[in-house]
């Protein structure tokens, strides 16, 4: 009896103090604090989508999103094709100033090819503030294991890793994804579910939307933080007879596919907005719709609208996007916005609107947009917004005057006035030398604080697979 009462003793006292650890490295959950939901597309036009115009291709869902709350007119990322537009948008940071400039080579064990470490994505700051956060569908921002969603602030993940995706299950031969040897094999992965590789049996849109669905059933009593990012509309042009069949009118066979696939992202839309009206998470969501780039309209016809150029352009076409965000509780419908704003806001307003967060690692570029929205700042979210692609040695400023300033390798400098000529036709860079001037100065500044590019890019792979060769005979 005397051993037995001191074993007990000694259980009690190492519970006591387990538990006294235990309630010390909790993190208090506010309640009031809104959930967060990106949903983000791939390739996307500006003009496909309802509340920019569309007219052969209904999105009624992710128009709902837009009369719910805002659209901005003159929406930005912060570049022209996928994986520096979602390193800015993730970071809330110009992706320069951390060297992710280029879409990355597909190499599972190469430790140098992913987002720097050093940078904080959303996720994380949300997640050390109560928030339960998972990702879905598309990643691209690292494929080394140190870069994966779970080791950057996702308690869940399901998708993939690389930069696109086959849709039909049928087609997922390679077993995970460290077997895949490059971007192309890598399309034919299987989907992952946490660190797991798991047997998928539905369409890619149509399971990326089923698992957002689960998701914010699953987390419906605490704040969450979901990032959807379909690999729809970008290529390989795939779709079900479901989708396909309600765009019959369309003729031209590419542009009937997009079409069909941006209607299984609607439905998605639909699907989500639905299951936060029944669980009554609809007022205190913030859900923002948005494009990763503009969309490349020979590739996979998509339509960039009045827009001149598309995807891995600087020219209209490439950068502005459709994009709206809904919050009842906070954003008055129906709303309307004309300055430009950028994806690198999305965490700097989120960030702004969560009580009791930490302070961000690093200064963010974005800002919050919020009190422009109410009325309660005036003017202009950012005076200049930049733009660079290292290896063309682009450039394109925007100043809150609607002036753009683009610098093309080949070409003079180039000025357009957006709010009279959208189309950017007309150079008016002899009439605003000063300005001009000025813009200049300011994108020196600017990129002084840049960085070059921290590995090589999809279309540089003889020049990866040399400086490896080198490495090792070194």
């Amino acid at each position: 009896m005397k051993i037995s009462f001191k074993i007990l003793i000694v259980l009690l006292v190492a519970l006591s103090m387990s538990f006294k650890y235990k309630r010390q490295s909790v993190v208090i959950i506010n309640k009031a604090n809104p959930n967060v939901i990106i949903i983000l597309t791939d390739d996307q036009g500006y003009g496909d989508v309802g509340f920019n115009g569309c007219t052969d291709i209904p999105t009624p869902n992710i128009d709902r999103i837009a009369k719910n709350g805002v659209v901005f007119r003159n929406a930005y990322v912060s570049y022209s094709v996928c994986a520096p537009s979602r390193a800015g948008l993730i970071t809330g940071r110009y992706q320069d100033r951390f060297g992710y400039s280029r879409n990355p080579l597909y190499r599972p064990f190469d430790p140098e090819i992913g987002l720097s470490l050093n940078e904080q994505m959303l996720p994380d700051l949300l997640q050390q503030s109560g928030y339960n956060t998972m990702a879905i569908g598309k990643w691209h921002l690292g494929v080394h294991e140190q870069f994966r969603p779970w080791k950057r602030g996702f308690n869940e993940f399901f998708g993939f890793l690389g930069g696109g995706h086959r849709y039909f299950p049928e087609e997922y031969i390679i077993a995970n994804q460290d077997s895949a040897k490059n971007e192309e094999q890598s399309y034919r992965t299987k989907l992952i579910r946490n660190q797991t590789a798991v047997e998928e049996s539905e369409y890619i849109t149509d399971a990326f939307s089923r698992e957002a669905v689960s998701y914010i059933e699953r987390n419906k009593d605490q704040p969450f933080f979901l990032y959807l990012a379909y690999n729809a509309p970008h290529g390989p042009l795939q779709a079900t007879p479901k989708y396909l069949e309600r765009f019959t009118q369309i003729k031209d066979a590419k542009r009937r596919t997009y079409a069909a696939m941006v209607s299984a992202v609607d439905d998605g839309v639909g699907l989500i907005l639905d299951k936060l009206q029944q669980s009554g998470l609809a007022e205190n969501t913030i859900v923002i719709f948005l494009s990763d780039n503009g969309g490349p309209e020979n590739v996979n016809a998509s339509d960039n609208g009045p827009l001149r150029g598309g995807k891995g352009s600087l020219f209209e076409g490439g950068i502005r996007v459709p994009f709206a965000i809904q919050w009842p509780q906070q954003i008055k419908a129906n709303t309307e916005y004309d300055q430009s704003i950028i994806s690198l806001d999305i965490f700097a307003t989120v960030a702004a609107n969560v009580q009791g967060i930490a302070k961000p690692k690093n200064a963010l570029d974005g800002v919050d947009l919020l009190p422009f929205l109410n009325g309660t700042k005036k003017g202009s979210p950012h005076e200049f917004l930049f733009w660079r692609q290292f290896d063309q040695k682009n450039y394109a400023v925007i100043h809150q005057s609607g002036l753009k300033e683009l610098i093309l390798k080949d070409t003079n400098i180039n000025l357009y006035n957006l709010k009279t000529d959208i189309g950017e036709v007309v150079n008016v860079a002899e009439k605003n030398i000063q300005l001009l001037q000025r813009m200049e100065q300011e994108r020196k500044k600017w990129e002084a604080n840049t960085i070059p590019p921290a590995f090589y890019g999809l279309n540089q792979e003889e020049d990866y697979i040399k400086e490896q060769k080198l490495k090792k005979e070194n």
